[in-house]
């Protein structure tokens, strides 16, 4: 393993040298656990601990060090672990707001691309694809959709050809692909992402494929996988923590937990975001209560259909309605 391999350029070799970093070590965080993390660097895998001076500078949680940052390391101490001494600036960072608390939490960071995982056997939901899409245009990383179990001809929610569209519709200019994620040839489409030893983060909700789709992408059985509830298509968590794993042809991959709900944490956005444009297009709309969601003659979604308004910031008004 190298950490050039992990997304190591000229970027971070740049950062690292701007926080004073001699006689630091650089690594990357490819795993958290409750009271340490997993370590790679040049020459090894390590385990990793933050000292007290830096948990008591953070403003907040997702400011500590988490899966995808890269750090600086002091050298294996006398009780085994290394220390991670600093934490680099982040390129992206994926942060939602924490189930049940008001805190952001952070899900991944330094990702290039980010693929959104849903299925056709009952999870497809296209207001919550809306606010992955928000999600990660606030995060600074790229987006793609991929349409799991496309094997399925004919969805719950309708055929294939007929969720590309919705979706389309809803995310336009957002790279979208229908694969099979148990056919390991239908994942051919997805090696661009990896290209130039890119980091690319799986998010979705249990049970759309994304362990299964992990263990297809890396070329071997990395993740546990079950299969969905036949009662109501519902996945079980297989997936307990994000982990980074380094794919023998190039680039890295993180899996995350699923997902049900999603609030948008949302910090990058201006607390004035003015909305008057959504509100003149939907006095267009042919229903007065309109949800700009699969309703019929809906200016909004025709406007984003034709790049005239973003989807994100339409994710952001829905939030606030």
């Amino acid at each position: 393993m190298t950490l050039a391999a992990l997304g190591w350029n000229d970027r971070w070799r740049d950062a690292f040298e701007a926080i004073g970093s001699t006689g630091l070590l650089p690594a990357r965080v490819i795993g958290e656990h409750r009271t340490h993390f997993d370590i790679a660097t040049d020459v090894a895998e390590l385990t990793a601990v933050l000292p007290t001076r830096l948990r008591n500078a953070a403003t907040e949680r997702s400011d500590l060090a988490g899966v995808g940052d890269f750090v600086a390391l002091s050298l294996v101490g006398s009780d085994g672990h290394a220390t991670i001494e600093a934490v680099l600036p982040r390129a992206t960072a994926i942060i939602r707001k924490a189930s049940s608390e008001q805190r952001p939490q952070l899900i991944a960071a330094n990702v290039d691309w980010v693929l959104v995982v849903t299925a056709l056997d009952g999870d497809l939901n296209l207001q919550r694809l809306e606010r992955y899409v928000a999600l990660i245009a606030d995060s600074r990383a790229a987006a793609a959709i991929v349409i799991n179990k496309s094997d399925l001809a004919d969805g719950v929610t309708g055929s294939l050809a007929q969720n590309l569209a919705e979706i389309a519709a809803i995310a336009p200019g957002v790279p979208l692909h229908a694969i099979s994620a148990r056919a390991a040839d239908s994942l051919d489409e997805l090696e661009q992402y990896f290209a130039n030893n890119q980091t690319v983060a799986l998010i979705g909700s249990s049970g759309v494929g994304k362990s299964t789709l992990t263990n297809r992408l890396l070329g071997r059985e990395a993740q546990a996988t079950q299969e969905v509830r036949a009662s109501d298509n519902r996945g079980r968590h297989t997936t307990t923590h994000r982990q980074l794993f380094l794919r023998p042809g190039g680039g890295s991959l993180m899996d995350t937990p699923g997902m049900r709900g999603l609030e948008l944490w949302n910090t990058a956005a201006p607390p004035t975001d003015s909305f008057d444009d959504i509100e003149a297009l939907a006095a267009e709309c042919k229903f007065r209560d309109c949800k700009h969601a699969s309703e019929p003659a809906c200016a909004v979604r025709a406007a984003i259909a034709t790049g005239a308004l973003d989807a994100a910031h339409l994710a952001r008004y829905a939030k606030r309605r």
